[in-house]
C-alpha cells in the first residue's frame, strides 16, 4: 500500500474538525481488512473516480453520529438520529473526501468523489468492495470514527 494515496484522508480529518468545532482529534489504531465492509450502527460510504478509484467508509457508533452532528451545529443537542443528523454526517463525509481529493490531485492523482451514502442500522452488515482496505481510527471527543480505504489501485 501506498501511504501518500491513503494519508489524505487521515489528514484531512485533522484539518477539517477543528475548523468544525472539534477540539483534540487525534489517529488510533491501524489495520489491513480483507474486505472493504460497513459494520458500524452509521456508515457513510463516498465513492472515488479518476486515477484513484474505490471506496471510502467512514464508520461510528449511533452516539458518535449524534455527538457529531451535535458539535456541527453549534452545541444543540441531537437526542435522535433524524434527518439533520444524517445530514450532518453525510457532509462532513463529504467535506473530509473532498479536502482527500485536493489533496491527491495536488500530487498529480485527479480524483473525482461520488456523493455520500449513509448506511444506518444497528447489526448490518454490507459488503462494500472485495479490495483489501486500510482501516485507520480517529479519535475526537464526540467519540472514535472508522476510516475503510478501499483502493482499487
Amino acid at each position: 500500500m501506498d501511504a501518500k494515496k491513503y494519508a489524505p484522508f487521515v489528514d484531512a480529518f485533522a484539518e477539517i474538525l477543528p475548523q468544525l468545532g472539534f477540539q483534540a482529534v487525534k489517529r488510533g489504531n491501524l489495520s489491513l481488512k480483507e474486505k472493504l465492509m460497513a459494520t458500524r450502527d452509521i456508515t457513510a460510504i463516498v465513492g472515488l473516480t479518476k486515477k484513484i478509484r474505490g471506496n471510502v467508509a467512514y464508520g461510528m457508533a449511533e452516539d458518535t453520529a449524534k455527538n457529531i452532528a451535535s458539535i456541527m451545529m453549534g452545541g444543540m443537542p441531537v437526542e435522535n438520529f433524524d434527518e439533520m443528523a444524517q445530514s450532518a454526517i453525510s457532509e462532513l463525509a463529504n467535506m473530509v473526501t473532498a479536502n482527500a481529493a485536493i489533496s491527491l490531485e495536488n500530487i498529480g492523482l485527479e480524483t473525482n468523489i461520488s456523493p455520500p451514502t449513509l448506511v444506518v442500522g444497528k447489526n448490518i452488515t454490507a459488503r462494500i468492495s472485495q479490495v483489501k482496505s486500510l482501516m485507520v481510527e480517529i479519535i475526537t471527543e464526540a467519540g472514535s470514527i472508522e476510516i475503510n480505504i478501499g483502493l482499487e489501485i
